[in-house]
């Protein structure tokens, strides 16, 4: 079923919520033109577990995560995921540290310029 708008995630009860995941699993597996016996083949479980869960019921994320790799679609994953930003803490500190005026050159003989005489 192709869904022509945004879930309300957060309105959704958690059953309506697996029953979303479990119908965008089964049009992965569509999509790829595989049976249902075959997924279930190829990550090693019960034929009857990937039409229990395309039906909405609970399930490991162990075995959703079995599917999505046996479908090619981990990336499916991407948004629940997360990268470590710096936080604010840690910038402060590496601001600090960070050089704000150049050092005086140290007096080099060769260098400097013959001291005036008055």
């Amino acid at each position: 079923m192709l869904r022509l708008y945004n879930l309300n995630w957060y309105s959704s009860s958690d059953t309506a919520v697996l029953r979303e995941l479990g119908r965008s699993l089964r049009q992965m597996r569509l999509n790829r033109n595989q049976s249902q016996r075959a997924v279930a083949d190829a990550t090693g479980i019960d034929r009857a577990t990937p039409s229990l869960i395309e039906h909405g019921r609970p399930t490991s994320l162990f075995t959703f995560v079995q599917l999505l790799r046996v479908l090619e679609q981990l990336d499916f994953l991407n948004g629940l995921t997360t990268t470590a930003g710096v936080t604010p803490v840690a910038l402060a500190r590496l601001t600090a540290r960070q050089r704000r005026h150049a050092s005086p050159a140290p007096p080099d003989s060769a260098t400097s310029s013959p001291a005036a005489e008055w």
